[in-house]
């Protein structure tokens, strides 16, 4: 199947299936997420973006998660027609033996869901992350989603609750808290500053 994309990273004129997409490859580097039948490309990050996200690995592995559960730009099904590529993953354990072997870093439906999924708002992506993956998130019952917000300089915890996510909201040197991570040690301020 042959792809077009438009100045945006949109499909101009064909649709996929789940199926389509999950072997697709067109032969470059290039990183997409899935929405009902439309692949969009993820663009390069910023700098703020990549430095973020390499902060928050490395301070996870300090924390003692081993590195085999922790993965950047894993692809998550989130319902039957879109997928979507967290910048940072923190697996279950039981979610890390399910993706051993693995050919594509993709976690199916029938795998159990990631304990957390972090994202890095990019300008003209925040809708996405505060509000459609928000909703995709929850509905994939992922215990916490993390939006980390170098734009508006608040990093939001949102923490999964009978099928719906309660919200923290942190900013400057609040300590952030998680059920997950109790012994976590790690402002705002930190984490926006890295």
């Amino acid at each position: 199947m042959t792809i077009t994309l438009d100045k945006t990273g949109q499909t101009e004129s064909q649709t996929m299936t789940l199926e389509e997409f999950l072997s697709f490859d067109d032969g470059t580097d290039a990183l997409y997420e899935f929405e009902d039948g439309e692949l969009i490309l993820m663009t390069a990050e910023s700098e703020i973006n990549r430095r973020i996200t390499s902060f928050l690995f490395a301070w996870f592995l300090q924390q003692g998660i081993p590195a085999y559960r922790l993965s950047m730009k894993t692809e998550i099904i989130v319902t039957g027609s879109r997928v979507r590529v967290p910048d940072l993953v923190v697996f279950s354990e039981e979610l890390a033996i399910a993706m051993e072997g693995a050919k594509r870093s993709t976690v199916t439906p029938e795998m159990p869901a990631p304990l957390l999924a972090i994202e890095v708002v990019s300008p003209n992506q925040a809708s996405r992350d505060y509000r459609y993956k928000r909703s995709e998130y929850a509905a994939r019952d992922i215990t916490e989603y993390w939006i980390v917000d170098p734009i508006e300089q608040k990093v939001t915890v949102l923490v999964w609750v009978e099928g719906f996510y309660d919200e923290q909201i942190y900013q400057g040197d609040m300590a952030i808290a998680s059920p997950i991570f109790t012994d976590i040690k790690l402002t705002a301020a930190q984490v926006l500053q890295a």
